[in-house]
């Protein structure tokens, strides 16, 4: 199996002038990651050093603050990014509605290991009602101070759906 990210795409069907005009940016995969946070089911979530701290001090002020915040998942491997792509077409999705939701393999701020979808206890994830719970005004608030910005605002060239969740520490490496 070639585990290029173009060909994985070229595999899945996501040709060359569908990334072009998405203006999509690729990104390296991390090979130093921690484990920062486990879920209840015991998965672990994976980042790179600073951004695992950087998670921890923005964790540890929202708590603070009376919020609670937890990882609802962190870093995806290239092949990871591609399972899930494989799944949904398999269930009969086209894939530009896919894309339109999920980053094509190579091209997710979640290989980085600097990306983190952010969940609070109450709000199912990923939905959009995130943006209207309190977690998230203080992400909105408090997150730059520790490195986090919000991936996908309402306006974005990309061509992603606005999602509330997910956020990535600062300074990800372009792959050129």
């Amino acid at each position: 199996m070639n585990t290029r990210p173009q060909n994985i795409c070229a595999d899945l069907g996501i040709s060359k002038h569908l990334l072009a005009t998405r203006n999509l940016c690729a990104y390296a995969e991390a090979i130093c990651l921690e484990v920062v946070e486990l879920s209840t089911d015991g998965r672990e979530h994976l980042l790179t050093t600073q951004a695992a701290d950087a998670w921890r001090s923005l964790r540890a002020a929202a708590q603070r603050d009376g919020i609670t915040l937890f990882i609802a998942s962190a870093f995806r491997s290239i092949e990871r990014q591609a399972e899930i792509i494989r799944r949904k077409l398999m269930a009969g999705a086209a894939i530009e509605e896919i894309i339109a939701v999920s980053a094509p393999p190579g091209y997710s701020e979640h290989h980085t290991g600097r990306a983190v979808d952010i969940a609070t206890p109450g709000s199912p994830l990923p939905e959009i009602s995130f943006e209207e719970t309190p977690a998230f005004r203080w992400l909105v608030k408090h997150a730059n101070s520790f490195g986090f910005s919000l991936s996908f605002p309402h306006a974005i060239a990309s061509g992603y759906l606005n999602e509330p969740w997910p956020w990535c520490f600062k300074d990800v490496i372009l792959v050129i």
